[in-house]
This record gives C-alpha cells, structure tokens and sequence, in this order.
C-alpha cells in the first residue's frame, strides 16, 4: 500500500516520505479500513515536528495522523463480520500506536470507527475526530447550554468552527472571535450571532452590548484555543458562576492564573484533551456528530485537498494557520 511517514521528528519537508508500506493486519477487536480521506490536525504536525521539546520517537517509524474516512473491509474478530463494507469516520487511529491514516489502510479499535451516514462525503468525515469531539466536549463538559451565551474563540478554526456549530445546536447565543473577514464569513456560516474581528474591534466593549449586562459580564461559556493570552478577557467577561473549556495555549503556554478574579467569579476552568477523554466522553461526541450529520445540521469548512504524495505541503499549511480543514487524500 501507499503510505507516508517519518523515522525522525523534523521539518515536513525533510523528514516524511511516501512510498511502499505492507497492509497492516486487523487484530482482535480492530477492522481495516481502506482510507478515503485522511484529516490533518495540528497534533499531528506537532507531533512529527516535536513541539515543546518532545523529539523522542515513541516508535521507530511513525505513519502520522489520527482522522479519516473509508470503508471497513476486513475484521480482525468474528463479531464484527457484519461491519465489512461498512462507511465510517474515525478517530484516533495512531493514539500509542505507530499507524496511522496517512496511508492506503488503516487498522483500528471497531470502536473508534464510526458510521458515516449516507450522503456525507469521506473528505467531511476526515474532518470530524480530533476536532469535532473536542469541540463537542468543550461546549457540553459543563452541562447544557440552552439559554446560554457562550463565546467561542477562535471561531473560525477547525475546533473552534464545530463549537459555534454545537453550542447553536444546544440552544445557546454564540459569540466568536476571528482575525479576517473570510474567518468572520466562516463563523457566521456555522452560526455565531456576533462576530468579532479581535484585531480591529473592542471585544469587551461588543460583548457588553451584545449581552446587556451593565457589568460586561455577560458570558456563561468560554470555549478557549488561546487560554493564556486571554485570561484578562476572560477575567472580564465572565460571569459568576461562569465556565472556561480551554484545549490549547500555543501563545502563553505556561499562562499565569488570574487567582483572585477567578476565585471571586466562583469560576471553573475545565481543560478538554480528546486524546485522555474517557469512554463515555467519546461515545457521547460520537453520537452528537453522527445525528447532527444525519440531520444535515453540520457544517465543514475544507481549505484544500491534496494527494498523500503532497503531505508534506499539508502539513506546512496546517503549520501556517490553513484558513479551513487540511485533507490528505491517498
């Protein structure tokens, strides 16, 4: 089979290869499947690049990426038979594992494959994994949201993008942030009733007359891709009582708590990782996604699509900040 991959963390360009790789073997519990659409995440880039620090390769040689879509074409138990031709997404292929979906096949746990309803492409469903469940997480880990205003940042983002779309599915106001006008039409698509340009506009100031609320405190819900360097925003705008889901701090990566403020808004400050969420967490994401794109309500925003063989582009785009979803088709 085709397959890409890298025997040593570094630059896309310098490290991964693409070529001839033996089809992998589905073990008890695992299917195969035959990769459509392979989704590209920034762990992903992180990953092979060795972010913070972390150049130490868990395998000798690692096929990247954790999302796709495909067909399920062989079953490891005699349970899952039923499953074979089977249109799935899935997610966390190459979690404490070598392989993952930038190749032709893919084995994984029968769990982590998820059918894809009818009608949905495989480029869509490489989309889902990573992203979608967190989102999914970040919105509802605290409770529902009708009723709620919940501001998400970075709402033109991969994650950030599922949020608005979540949170407007639970019956909540959205706020998002952007940083371009082509984001804010992205935001808006998903949903957000109110979209700031965070470079150009007073936040603070839009929030409050969005809300109404003479303190300014007017959210319930922060979803948060740059925890750090908005805790002061946050400090701010959020109410008593009030919830901050935050899965990333690339700016600030070591942030400092606003202590007090934070104690005095009797605050809760719920860091989301979709890599350790517990099984209940998935399956509930998983089911969210899965009715949400039987019923059409789910939107995805694909920047490009490019061959395995340009995988190294991919991953520069995501690294860049890609407008949109990465797909690497094999």
């Amino acid at each position: 089979m085709r397959a890409a991959w890298y025997e040593r963390k570094g630059p896309a360009a310098e490290v991964l290869t693409v070529g001839e790789r033996p089809v992998p073997e589905p073990g008890p519990g695992e299917l195969l499947v035959r990769v459509r659409a392979s989704g590209v995440n920034p762990s992903d880039t992180k990953g092979r690049g060795g972010a913070r620090g972390n150049t130490a390769m868990p395998f000798p040689l690692i096929v990247p990426h954790q999302d796709g879509a495909g067909e399920v074409v062989a079953a490891g138990s005699p349970d899952l038979a039923s499953r074979v031709g089977e249109r799935v997404w899935f997610y966390e292929a190459q979690l404490g594992r070598p392989f993952g979906s930038a190749a032709d096949y893919v084995a994984i746990p029968a769990a982590k494959a998820v059918r894809l309803p009818d009608g949905v492409s495989f480029e869509a469903g490489a989309c889902l994994g990573v992203p979608a469940m967190t989102a999914h997480r970040a919105v509802f880990a605290d409770g529902p949201v009708e009723g709620k205003t919940v501001f998400v940042s970075g709402g033109a983002g991969a994650v950030g993008r599922y949020a608005v779309q979540f949170a407007r599915l639970g019956g909540a106001r959205v706020i998002a942030t952007v940083s371009s006008d082509e984001d804010a039409d992205s935001a808006r698509a998903a949903g957000a009733e109110l979209v700031i340009d965070r470079k150009r506009e007073d936040v603070a100031a839009r929030v409050a007359a969005f809300t109404g609320a003479a303190d300014g405190r007017g959210v319930d819900r922060f979803v948060e891709v740059a925890f750090g360097a908005n805790l002061p925003l946050i400090a701010a705008l959020l109410k008593p009582n009030g919830v901050v889901a935050t899965y990333a701090s690339d700016a600030d990566p070591e942030p400092v708590l606003p202590f007090w403020p934070l104690v005095g808004l009797d605050a809760t400050v719920h860091f989301v990782l979709v890599y350790v969420m517990d099984a209940a967490a998935h399956a509930a994401a998983a089911e969210a996604i899965t009715e949400a794109l039987e019923a059409g309500t789910l939107s995805h925003d694909i920047a490009e699509i490019l061959d395995l063989a340009d995988i190294a582009r991919a991953h520069e785009r995501v690294e860049k900040g890609a407008g949109g979803k990465i797909v690497v088709r094999p």
